[in-house]
């Protein structure tokens, strides 16, 4: 455990390139905070978001690609985690809605149209 640790501590200290620099930050804007309502990690004053920040940096700085990333967040916090939830049977709602919503508002427009 205290191995975990002071390895944590030694990566957190680790200097990334520019490019996983900015892998790590645009990955943290996709990643929810589960203590903040709707802010992601990179918005996120709360502890919790630090500590998944550092697990950003610290994976990307060992050569994990982000999709990894997300995967293993969403693992230990569930898929709520995902700014961009993953396209499974329960999230197909969510992708499914504004497409339904804008053919009916089409149609409703179309109808509307015909009477004129």
């Amino acid at each position: 455990m205290i191995k975990l640790l002071l390895a944590s501590l030694l990566l957190q200290g680790a200097q990334l390139s520019p490019q996983q620099e900015r892998e790590a930050a645009e990955l943290m804007r996709e990643i929810r905070c589960v203590v903040c309502e709707g802010q992601s990690i990179a918005d996120s004053d709360a502890a919790l978001a630090q500590d998944m920040r550092a697990f950003v940096r610290n994976q990307i700085g060992a050569g994990a690609d982000p999709d990894s990333v997300r995967i293993a967040l969403a693992q230990t916090y569930g898929d709520e985690v995902l700014m961009r939830p993953r396209l499974n049977a329960q999230t197909l709602p969510l992708y499914l809605a504004p497409l339904l919503l804008l053919l009916a508002g089409a149609g409703l427009i179309g109808l509307a149209s015909r009477k004129r």
